[in-house]
């Protein structure tokens, strides 16, 4: 416990160390402002977006509910397509090719076709994230299957237990590691992708936000966002780790 109380004050003093040059060397001169951003401006910024005004608020949560749209459907087709690898490897030698050509494409290069295609509003941006989403929890998805210890497999083979007996006890609690690997990376990136797709081409979220401001130069209400996003992306990885932690009593 005590260990632990000195690593994060460590780790305090090690940001406020960071944070206090970042002042000094934009109040001295050295450094300017609007192109570095301040500290104290970004704090300034934070209080009246998130506490005074609250306007950051509408466009975090349009953000925050792209990303959770498209982690779902990326995430979700992602384990259909490596569930069917797995009992089709013969799906998985058809498809793949076809599948990797696909990922080996910038999403960024094809934002402008896929608002085209959806438009300004959410969906141009649903479809960045889980194209993003979809190939990391794929990947994942059909290693972790794959990955079961096959003593396990056949101990259980060897006791009778039925094919849907076999996935649902061995099978998928043995994958849950490494499945929740690729979640939760694959979350981290639809986020990136849902905010990148807004400071393309969007009405709403925070990267809308983000490229408003970039072009105002204002850089410590850039800052802010970054900060706030950073904070929102850490809240969604604990709560996949929770969900981990009662999976894997399962495992």
């Amino acid at each position: 416990m005590t260990e632990r109380l000195t690593l994060y004050a460590m780790r305090l003093g090690a940001i406020a160390f960071l944070l206090a040059i970042w002042e000094g060397i934009t109040r001295t001169g050295m450094a300017d402002p609007n192109f570095v951003g301040q500290p104290s401006k970004i704090y300034s910024d934070l209080v009246e977006g998130l506490i005074t005004e609250g306007h950051i608020w509408p466009e975090l949560g349009f953000t925050l509910y792209t990303t959770l749209l498209s982690f779902v459907i990326g995430a979700g087709a992602a384990i259909i397509f490596g569930l069917l690898f797995v009992l089709f490897p013969k799906a998985e030698k058809v498809l793949e090719p076809i599948l990797a050509a696909f990922n080996a494409m910038p999403r960024t290069a094809l934002a402008p076709l896929l608002i085209v295609w959806f438009g300004l509003g959410i969906w141009s941006k649903v479809a960045i994230g889980a194209s993003l989403c979809f190939f990391i929890v794929l990947q994942n998805t059909v290693a972790g299957i794959r990955g079961v210890n096959a003593d396990h497999v056949t101990l259980a083979r060897t006791l009778g237990l039925s094919r849907s007996e076999l996935f649902w006890k061995i099978t998928m609690p043995g994958a849950v590691p490494v499945m929740f690997a690729g979640l939760r990376l694959g979350l981290v990136v639809a986020l990136l992708g849902v905010v990148a797709g807004e400071i393309i081409a969007s009405r709403h979220g925070v990267g809308q936000q983000i490229s408003y401001l970039a072009a105002a130069f204002d850089m410590s209400g850039v800052w802010a966002l970054l900060f706030v996003l950073a904070f929102a992306g850490m809240i969604l990885a604990w709560l996949l780790d929770v969900i981990e932690a009662r999976l894997n009593r399962w495992h």
